[in-house]
């Protein structure tokens, strides 16, 4: 048996070159809701424009992923994310200097386009140029590190820039980087490219962002509103025109979505790990930020900071213990038994209450990222070696989508069922007329107290507090609960034969 060859200092440094931009789109995805005060004061959006403005990076990051990753495999992985790039650092120099909320939204429109090419194109590079299995998994912990990284210090550099700067300076720190991969990208990253390819389907990819916009904003939408018959009617709209995209898939010649990716088992099994981890994670998420504000009352940038030892252990996680883990033990124990740590923190977050609630929930948090950061690592190598190497992009598109769909599913779902559970506390806490407004958020019941005397308003605070603090506990059972089910799901699908 031929032994692969080792990555040469080429391939390290072209690694490094391709973790920038990860970390720099995963900042976009945080870095905005910092800026929101000071751009509601300078552009003056309305609400829905606000909205639009936060929401239509994601949104369309999302729409394209899985078209991107089929045109990568069919253009070249290189060239496609070089002209993403340059198209991320122009739009991102446009963007800081918008002077209307509609120039904003058509610029994070440009943006999340650009940024749908950057995870597909990085991660099937990432399959060309490392063949051998411990440094590929090792490159594959630095990428997925990258985006931990990006996420933890968006908040932090966010918030240096907007007590120095405008709030458009949010967006200048993606164009040196962009810059910077369109200088060294030809020299250090490989091209690759499917010399097999079709020609790429327009039916397909329109289907397919109808499906995964209508699907995400309906989800989306149900979380911060509530259910309606609008919101349900795009739900099924968007599930529906999914079915038919599925169903188109299995007669072209070259589809988008390689639907004979499912049929490898350790495939399928890497997407339900990844996808329910996500769900999890997004769920109890949104409320760990909340929490941190306005129940333990930090400000944003000690949020953020609160934060870092979670980031950290993703990249301790990623980078360390998931090549050791895999080498040692291989990676259908690591899937399993990190699922199983990951719902232990999960577990003890349920535990953040009283004088050590923040230290609890970060001890949690850390324990969470220790046991999903193998999980990610060694289920994303999974996901794109089980797969032909000429349709490496394809595969990684569609565990970026399963990520994307399962983390608005897991806002949708768990923001709902907090509300219910902060409404329903904070209703059995033998108050006397609650303002309408505090029975939405707790966020609207500090607002509310701003109107109130001072007894009734820290009756009210503290009842908020408490609601608020119970919906979280419940939320991290459930969470502990969905990827303990995930786990088990690995373990038997991984015992069952192909």
């Amino acid at each position: 048996m031929t032994t692969p060859p080792k990555a040469t200092p080429r391939e390290w440094w072209g690694l490094a070159v391709i973790a920038l931009p990860c970390l720099v789109y995963a900042m976009d995805l945080t870095v905005l809701n910092l800026a929101v005060p000071a751009l509601s004061r300078a552009l003056a959006p309305s609400a829905s424009q606000l909205l639009w403005i936060i929401d239509i990076y994601g949104f369309l990051v999302a729409g394209f992923l899985i078209t991107m990753g089929t045109l990568g495999d069919r253009m070249g992985r290189r060239r496609l994310l070089l002209i993403g790039a340059a198209f991320f650092a122009a739009a991102s120099v446009l963007a800081a200097f918008a002077r209307t909320p509609a120039e904003l939204i058509v610029l994070r429109a440009l943006l999340g386009i650009a940024g749908a090419t950057l995870a597909p194109s990085t991660l099937s590079l990432i399959r060309n140029m490392f063949h051998e299995e411990t440094q590929r998994q090792f490159a594959i912990g630095v990428w997925i590190a990258a985006f931990s990284v990006g996420s933890a210090i968006g908040p932090l550099v966010g918030g240096w820039l907007l007590e120095h700067f405008w709030w458009g300076s949010v967006f200048l720190p993606a164009v040196p980087v962009m810059v910077l991969l369109l200088v060294l990208g030809p020299r250090l990253l490989p091209e690759y490219r499917d010399e097999n390819a079709g020609r790429v389907d327009a039916a397909s990819v329109l289907l397919s962002l109808a499906a995964v916009l209508g699907t995400i904003y309906a989800i989306k939408a149900m979380a911060e509103a509530g259910p309606s018959a609008a919101r349900l009617a795009l739900l099924v709209a968007g599930l529906a025109v999914g079915w038919v995209f599925v169903r188109r898939q299995r007669v072209i010649s070259y589809p988008l979505l390689e639907l004979r990716l499912f049929a490898i088992p350790t495939f399928r099994t890497a997407i339900v790990a990844y996808a329910l981890s996500c769900l999890a994670m997004f769920g109890v998420y949104i409320f760990i930020a909340q929490y941190l504000q306005m129940v333990l009352m930090l400000t944003p940038l000690q949020a953020g900071w609160a934060t870092v030892p979670w980031a950290g252990g993703f990249v301790f996680g990623s980078m360390v213990l998931a090549p050791k883990m895999a080498a040692r033990y291989g990676p259908g124990p690591v899937l399993v038994w990190g699922l199983a740590a990951a719902a232990v923190g999960m577990l003890l977050m349920v535990a953040a209450d009283g004088p050590w609630a923040l230290w609890v929930l970060v001890a949690g948090m850390v324990v969470v990222s220790l046991g999903m950061a193998p999980v990610f690592a060694v289920g994303t190598e999974l996901i794109i070696t089980s797969a032909p190497p000429e349709r490496a992009g394809a595969a990684s598109s569609i565990a970026e989508t399963a990520s994307e769909f399962s983390g608005a599913l897991g806002i949708a779902l768990f923001g709902s069922a907090g509300t219910l559970i902060y409404r329903h506390q904070l209703g059995g806490a033998g108050l006397a007329d609650v303002p309408a407004q505090a029975q939405s958020t707790l966020g609207g019941a500090l607002e509310a107290t701003n109107r109130m005397l001072p007894d009734a308003a820290r009756a009210l605070v503290s009842a908020a507090q408490a609601a608020f603090t119970d919906a979280l506990q419940f939320t991290a059972l459930v969470s502990s609960v969905l990827v303990l089910l995930a786990s088990v799901l690995a373990a038997r699908m991984l015992r069952r034969p192909s």
